[in-house]
Formats: structure tokens, C-alpha cells, sequence
């Protein structure tokens, strides 16, 4: 076998001005919100929870959260019992096009955890929200994996706390990708099934030519919808610099890449450089790139965007990380950031830092940005 805490945040704005230059530290949490999770279900299930508020719908907000057990009851939880997030589609709600939870759970013993994280279900750009694209939708995620962890932690319930994993398919890929990015001292592997490597320009402001997603933002800073280069840039999972802060981190991940050739909505390309990115920052990245060659008509059914089965590309390309007994079974022999209770997951950006708050023990971010104070 390899080895590779509560309180509600409540997003506020804090100015911080001192010297030459200042800080605007957006998304802070509140040190007085102190609202507390439910208990976890007995058995499968779904639970509401609260999330961190969204700034493009300002207000209180919560997600839900799908629980699916090994042998369906918490009661069958031990301590070698892991925890999975099963990531939906774009568009999608629950597991929609993610590998099916129930047989994740029972086939690797794992809770198996999946989330209708912000902008779930059927997206239209023209309604004039664009598209989170990995970043809130993550931090969610990461909030459903501490409500299970925090749960069975209360309860006196032991598990594998170094058995921590994330899959998912398509948007649930970008998201799974996303996850290990914002907590990278945390998953032993992840599975990237065709997922988005990075909110590209093409696909951000629907350029002709490329991939047929549009996420709905605006190149115009006067827009609304307006993407600027650091929020652009937290959402590029390979991004060089950011890819060696991971590796500085500590993060010892095997991230499992599966990706057709032919993908026409999240574009082999941008898969090849993300990989290429990670590998040389020092990452654990085993790319899966789909050619006609390998279709065998039952797991691998084509080189686009649907690839084929997905529950069982994850047992073709990772079951061996994954299986409990088995002798490359992947287990995070650290602590993860779900114990840390620090602040030290910081990814700078042109113009100033996104930090990931474990302070409370889920995550919660904000982006501190730089502006000159010299009149």
C-alpha cells in the first residue's frame, strides 16, 4: 500500500490600507458565524447544507449533498472505509454523467459523496450569469467532503482519513481537477474523465472555432460579465506557477487524466497542457489520451466528449489505486487540509493572492488583491 474541526463562513468585504500600497481582502470569513452542520444520514441519502456565499448572487445559499454508503448505512462505515466525491456534468444535477456513486461506494469502500454545487442543473449563458467554471463550484464540493468528514468525526465513527478521492466527468472533471488544486495536501487520487483543464478564452467569450462551450463572461471590464486575468487564472488547473506552489504544498495526488482526441467541448489540447504543465512542476500526472486504437465498444466507446462507461473507465484506469487491498492502493500518509487550520494555500495572480481558508476546517476563499496607494 503506498502512502502518498465549526463554524459557517459568511463572506464580507475588508479593507486593509497601510504604506505604499494596500490590501482589499474579498470573501473573509466571519469570526461569529458559528452555525453547525446536521447530523449525517443513517443510511442513502440527500442533506441541505450551507455554503459559502456566491458574489454574483450575494445572500445566503446552500447546496445538497448525496450520500451514498458501502452496503447503503453509516453503520457499514470502518476504519477502512475512504471518501469519494462523484463530480456531475455541466448541466447536471446529483451524479448526471459522473461514475455512479452506489458502486463506487460498495466497489472501493467509500462514502461516496456527490453535490449540486453553485449553478447546478441546466445553464443558459444568455440569462447573464456566466459560468463558475470550477471555482465556487469546488469550494462547495470541498464543503460536502468536510460535512462527511466532520460527521463521522463527531460520531466517533472511525475511517481512513488518508483515503480520500475525487472523480467525476466532464464539468464533474474540471471540478474533480479543481478540488485537488484549492486542497492540495488532501486527495490520494483523483479521475479526470474529459473534464475542463482551464476556462479558456475560446470558451469564456465563445470564440468561433473552438470548443462549443461558452461560459458566458465578457472581455469588457465595463461588462458585468467580465472576466478579469486573476479570476481567469485560479481556474487554469495547470498553471505553471501554480502547478509548483501544489508541488511546494506538498501535494502527492496521482491525478488520473482520460481524455478522447476528439473531444469538441473540452479540447485535447488544452488537456495536453495542463498535463505537460503539471508533470514539469513535479505533479503525479498519468495522462490517458483516447486514440481510435484503444475503443474497445464497451468501457471506451469513442475518442469525443462521452468517451463511454465511466464507472468503469475509473476501474480500468485507477481500480488499482483505489481498491483497499490492493498492493498499489493509494493512501495520503499526511495530514490533509481538512486538519490543518491554517491559511498557507495561497495561489498568486497578476494582480494580487487567492488564499483557501481551512481556519474553520472546511475551506473557505478570498482573493487579496494589490492596488497601489501612490497619489
Amino acid at each position: 500500500m503506498n502512502s502518498v474541526g465549526y463554524r459557517r463562513a459568511r463572506p464580507i468585504l475588508r479593507i486593509l490600507s497601510f504604506g505604499v500600497c494596500c490590501w482589499i481582502v474579498a470573501f473573509a470569513a466571519s469570526a461569529d458565524d458559528s452555525a453547525t452542520f446536521p447530523p449525517l444520514p443513517q443510511s442513502d441519502g440527500q442533506v441541505t447544507i450551507a455554503a459559502q456565499e456566491w458574489p454574483r448572487q450575494p445572500g445566503p445559499r446552500t447546496i445538497e449533498v448525496y450520500l451514498r454508503y458501502p452496503g447503503g448505512g453509516l453503520a457499514q462505515v470502518n476504519e477502512r472505509t475512504g471518501l469519494m466525491l462523484s463530480l456531475h456534468n455541466w448541466g447536471g444535477t446529483g451524479a448526471t454523467g459522473a461514475p455512479d456513486p452506489a458502486t463506487l461506494a460498495n466497489r472501493y469502500n467509500v462514502v461516496a459523496i456527490s453535490v449540486d454545487y453553485v449553478q447546478s442543473g441546466k445553464y443558459e449563458a444568455e440569462l447573464g450569469v456566466p459560468y463558475d467554471h470550477g471555482y465556487y463550484q469546488a469550494l462547495d464540493a470541498l464543503r460536502a467532503l468536510y460535512f462527511v468528514w466532520d460527521g463521522l468525526s463527531q460520531a466517533g465513527i472511525p475511517f481512513a482519513k488518508g483515503r480520500v478521492y475525487a472523480t467525476g466527468g466532464s464539468g464533474g472533471g474540471n471540478v474533480s481537477l479543481m478540488v485537488n488544486k484549492l486542497a492540495p495536501r488532501t486527495f490520494a487520487c483523483i479521475i479526470d474523465i474529459c473534464g475542463m483543464p482551464k476556462l479558456s478564452d475560446d470558451v469564456a467569450f465563445n470564440l468561433d472555432g473552438g470548443s462549443r462551450l461558452n461560459a458566458g463572461y465578457s472581455p469588457d471590464p465595463d461588462d458585468p460579465r467580465y472576466l478579469n486575468a486573476d479570476a481567469q487564472a485560479i481556474r487554469f488547473v495547470g498553471h505553471p506557477e501554480h502547478s509548483r506552489t501544489m508541488n511546494a504544498l506538498g501535494n502527492g495526488c496521482k491525478i488520473v487524466i482520460v481524455h478522447g482526441t476528439t473531444d469538441d467541448a473540452c479540447l485535447v489540447s488544452d488537456a495536453r497542457e495542463m498535463a505537460a504543465n503539471m508533470a514539469d512542476a513535479g505533479l503525479d500526472v498519468e495522462p490517458h489520451f483516447i486514440e481510435e486504437a484503444d475503443l474497445d465498444g464497451e468501457i471506451l466507446k469513442t475518442t469525443g466528449h462521452s468517451l463511454g462507461d465511466r464507472t468503469e473507465i475509473v476501474e480500468k484506469f485507477a481500480g488499482e489505486y483505489l481498491a483497499p487491498d490492493g498492493s498499489d492502493a493509494l493512501v495520503r500518509g499526511t495530514p490533509s487540509d481538512l486538519e490543518s487550520r491554517d491559511e498557507n494555500v495561497r495561489y498568486e495572480t497578476v494582480n494580487g493572492t487567492f488564499v483557501i481558508s481551512y481556519a474553520s476546517g472546511y475551506p473557505v476563499g478570498r482573493f487579496e488583491q494589490r492596488v497601489s496607494n501612490e497619489e
